[in-house]
């Protein structure tokens, strides 16, 4: 076995692989599909090594496979995520994902990769039906590793290459049966290519390229010229050529598709490094492409010869990071996915035209810019590789943040920031960097074969030691005793001890940075900082959780279910109620402990702890069945037909929303079964004449699900009926009680209607209606009957926009908003609740939009630590599907809301000012301000008027696409 292993290994694809054959030199015993909740880190975007891409014959959907343990069906041409597939996963490899495949008529999509091995001591391929994302069948007893699928363009075989000698096998899609075998290979087999008749090509690393005719009767057998290893090959167009790359040299080879005759090989004299190891053609077969690890300065490129391979090549810029997959479209453009991962799609002059970048923070190359403080409350990490777009997260201050410029050693050591220790007496650690070998005082340090050294942390009382690798990070006493090894969810990039030698620190593979108690290895804090360094959340392992705004479902609970279902998957904002606890996370690094930081926390609220379980706490799930996603719609009515189905009590309601908002059902005929816990059920619509996203959601006792969406491709003809805009500007510096006055907050209100009122004239709204309520006039009760005029005029074409400014606080959990005639002693009586605004803009039928200035002053609760408003958690709340508003918060988590004389405003409003008055925030110059672009814009100037100290979030449903809120010249 270890001699095969290390031959193998001599040409694998990268470390995550290396784990395939240790664990089948070790097999586990067939168990049951665990039913634990699994956390998971949910960008829309995968978050490990995208392998494998496929699209359909229409080219409409392109399918990417993932390490990451999901495959994602995505729009063509727009690029849009259309549907997250989960297949059951367990802890370590089970469940990634190395190939994928999309049937011809774009119905259903098979996947494989490490699947079923750790259940039935066998492989799987899943079939998905791509429409409702439900798993349709599953073919199982395969004996290894699924590396490769594809289906034959008829549609009527799937065939699969297998890791190890265990050769192809081919199966029919008329019942699923396997139709051909050859077991005859020597190696594992990465490719398996049909062309326009039937015939089959696959490579192996034992060397050999094998063709079958369209019976699989062996025609050719064939040692590759190019290279040892052969990864992946393609038919031409014509059926007249197969194209090979490799994956140990830069060579790319033309066959011959009769015999396997060589014929010729592209000039790649100027490739000095790395692989051409993914090749593809053109349509037209004029372009012959390939790319895989060959880059320059950073830079991966697609080569494309012209004359089919003949003549002379151009470089094509394409990504960061290895080339994994490519795949040609008929109008001459290209789609690709990479490791980093990303995936792209080039036009067919090589011009990029779409490019989904990856989401996570690359901490590669970042040993010595990971930094923590002397407790761990901060860390200091780069975003990009050998800490480069640098960042601060603070668990205290509830914040992050990005660092303009590498932050001054005095700064650093102000703030008691400091790298890992990788020297002390005694301890000469050696070849610990990028090594399989690394040594203590010139002796070896044992670890796993091939198991590969990354980063090293010694603690302060110099006595152990930390090696973060590949697979795992270890701990050592000062004589190489191994003292704990726990396993890793990505490649340990980066470690750290803290100067109170309490806790291990980590930044990984997958983005997210972790706190482990150093005696004994336990995790007892995750952190995922968002690639935008806006966005964050931050969990336990028994799923207490916090997170700024827009950013508690960057997380989420995977639920496997029966033997042969597909996964669901829960945000966690499906569970705020019971797990959103900033004071437990307060308090985990403090304790050391999870369930001592529940217990201090509950006390402090005067309750008593009980356990929460995520699987009793699940909502419903939902998802439409029909019309197919990308269908044109040419009427104002829809009918949707969904399935709804819940594990944890009978299904409740069934609700709609249009871009977020309530929708008009026109009539609805929901057939429940199973005591009401699932139905299937057809909804009828009216709905805007435009581009819109119709989401369905399903309620039971524990919740509203995760919204089902449908994208509207409007084509039918244009509506010109324009909306109403209507807007309830409510501020509040004068206040009854005098020690609550601000300076400004009444002329916020004021100065935003008057940067609105222009609209009037300028042609996106049909009327524009507003309402004023500054200082003295905005009671209690006036600012009530203002929300209660939103609710009533606004029809489901129109905008209503609330502008709140005044003091807002914290109170018995509530964020509460302080009207002129507060009475600190009767905060219940004389406040507005976060759930008046909740219960008014969630019955708001148009879009609702919330501007939230809301200062903050210790003096305002007579100086209570405690009573600052939690506007994360409130404008979360406001964005969940339920309720529908796209919130613009002044500040996030505990920061204050800045106002100064020399602005004349907050300065929260001031950027809004600028960015709508004097139309700074239109950044594409179409004369329209939307959304996207007004987030960008007041987030960077707030910074800039606050030196930092402010940073405003926005929030928005996910079933929202980018608004148009103003247009700034008519």
């Amino acid at each position: 076995m270890n001699k095969m292993i290390r031959k193998w290994l001599a040409g694998s694809l990268g470390a995550g692989i290396l784990l395939w054959l240790l664990a089948l030199a070790f097999p586990l015993a067939a168990a049951e599909i665990p039913r634990i909740p699994f956390p998971r880190i949910e960008t829309g975007m995968h978050t490990a090594a995208i392998r494998c891409i496929a699209v359909d014959r229409a080219e409409r959907f392109l399918v990417t496979g993932s390490d990451d343990k999901t495959a994602r069906i995505w729009s063509l041409p727009a690029g849009d995520l259309l549907r997250t597939l989960r297949l059951p996963i367990g802890e370590g490899n089970e469940g990634k994902i190395y190939a994928v495949a999309i049937s011809p008529d774009g119905q259903t999509v098979a996947v494989g990769g490490w699947t079923r091995f750790q259940w039935e001591d066998a492989h799987s391929i899943y079939l998905f039906d791509r429409q409702s994302g439900q798993l349709r069948r599953r073919l199982t007893g395969l004996p290894n590793v699924i590396h490769h699928l594809d289906w034959s363009p008829d549609g009527r075989y799937l065939a699969a290459g297998l890791h190890g000698p265990n050769g192809i096998r081919v199966y029919s899609s008329q019942d699923w049966e396997q139709r051909f075998q050859d077991r005859d290979y020597g190696d594992s087999s990465y490719s398996a290519h049909f062309d326009g008749r039937g015939r089959l090509v696959t490579t192996s690393y034992d060397g050999y390229l094998r063709l079958y005719d369209e019976r699989f009767r062996l025609v050719a057998k064939q040692k590759a010229s190019g290279g040892e290893r052969p990864f992946l090959a393609r038919f031409s167009p014509d059926g007249k050529r197969i194209a090979v790359g490799f994956h140990d040299t830069t060579a790319v080879d033309v066959l011959s598709a009769t015999d396997l005759g060589f014929l010729y090989r592209p000039d790649t004299s100027g490739v000095g490094n790395g692989n051409l190891m993914s090749v593809a053609w053109s349509q037209d077969g004029l372009y012959l492409y390939a790319g895989g690890r060959y880059n320059r300065d950073g830079n991966y490129f697609i080569l494309r010869w012209n004359r089919a391979g003949r003549g002379g090549v151009t470089e094509l810029p394409a990504a960061k990071n290895t080339l994994m997959d490519l795949r040609h479209l008929s109008d001459g453009g290209l789609v690709f996915g990479t490791f980093d991962p990303a995936w792209g799609l080039l036009d067919a002059r090589g011009q990029q035209r779409i490019f989904k970048p990856p989401e996570i923070a690359d901490f590669r190359g970042d040993l010595d810019n990971f930094l923590v403080t002397h407790d761990g409350s901060s860390v200091q990490f780069g975003y990009e590789p050998w800490g480069k777009r640098p960042a601060r997260f603070s668990l205290s201050e509830r914040r992050l943040f990005l660092l303009d410029d590498r932050p001054k050693d005095t700064e650093t050591a102000a703030l008691g920031l400091k790298p890992p220790r990788t020297k002390a007496p005694g301890l000469d650690i050696t070849d610990w960097k990028n090594t399989y070998h690394p040594k203590l005082n010139g002796k070896p340090l044992r670890l796993d074969d091939y198991e590969r050294s990354r980063s090293l942390a010694i603690a302060p009382d110099g006595e152990r030691f930390l090696l973060g690798t590949e697979w795992s990070l270890r701990l050592f006493d000062r004589t190489g005793k191994p003292l704990w090894r726990i396993p890793v969810p990505g490649v340990a990039w980066g470690v750290n001890i803290t100067g109170n030698g309490k806790l291990a620190v980590a930044a990984f593979g997958d983005g997210t940075i972790r706190w482990y108690r150093l005696r004994d290895g336990t995790e007892l804090l995750a952190l995922f900082p968002h690639k935008d360094g806006r966005r964050w959340v931050a969990w336990t392992p028994a799923g207490f959780y916090q997170a700024s705004a827009g950013g508690e479902d960057l997380v989420g609970w995977h639920v496997n279910r029966e033997r042969d279902q597909a996964a669901e998957f829960y945000g966690a904002s499906r569970f705020r109620q019971q797990f959103y606890r900033p004071d437990v996370i307060a308090r985990v690094l403090e304790t050391l402990d999870v369930d001592q930081a529940l217990r201090l926390a509950d006390a402090a609220r005067g309750q008593e702890t009980v356990t929460r379980d995520v699987l009793r706490l699940r909502p419903p799930s939902v998802s439409i069945l029909a019309p197919a996603a990308g269908s044109s719609i040419t009427e104002t009515k829809l009918v949707l037909t969904y399935e709804a189905r819940s594990e944890t009590g009978p299904i409740e309601g069934i609700e709609a929303r249009i871009d977020g908002r309530p929708a008009e059902v026109l009539a609805h005929h929901p057939s429940y079964r199973d005591g009401k816990q699932a139905v299937i059920g057809q909804i009828s619509l009216e709905i805007p004449p435009s581009k819109s996203v119709v989401s369905i959601i399903a309620r039971n006792r524990q919740g509203t699900s995760e919204s089902a969406n449908f994208a509207v491709d409007w084509t039918g003809s244009k509506d010109w009926y324009k909306p109403d805009l209507y807007v309830l500007a409510v501020g509040v510096g004068n206040y009854e009680e005098d020690a609550l006055n601000l300076k400004f907050a009444g002329k916020d209100a004021q100065d935003f209607l008057t940067a609105i009122e222009p609209q009037k004239k300028r042609g996106l709204y049909r009327e524009v209606r507003t309402r004023l309520l500054d200082d003295t006039q905005a009671t209690r009760t006036a600012v009530l009957d203002g929300l209660d005029w939103l609710e009533r005029q606004t029809t489901s074409r129109d905008v209503a926009i609330l502008f709140l400014a005044g003091h807002g606080v914290r109170e018995e959990g509530h964020y509460r908003f302080l009207p002129h005639d507060t009475d600190r002693g009767r905060l219940r009586r004389t406040t507005l609740k976060d759930t008046d605004f909740k219960d008014f803009l969630g019955a708001v039928a148009g879009k609702a939009i919330l501007f939230l200035d809301t200062c903050f002053s210790g003096r305002v609760l007579g100086g209570r630590a405690d009573s600052q408003a939690d506007m994360d958690r409130f404008a979360n709340e406001l964005a969940d599907a339920e309720t529908g508003v796209i919130v613009f918060s002044s500040s996030t988590g505990k920061q204050l809301s800045h106002e100064n004389a020399a602005w004349g405003n907050g300065a929260f409003t001031e950027a809004l000012l600028e960015g709508i008055r004097e139309g700074k925030a239109d950044y594409n110059g179409d004369g329209h301000i939307s959304v996207a672009e007004l987030e960008v814009y007041v987030s960077d100037r707030v910074k800039s008027l606050t030196q930092g100290a402010q940073k405003p979030v926005t929030t928005k449903p996910k079933a929202v696409e980018d608004l148009k809120i103003v247009r700034i010249r008519k």
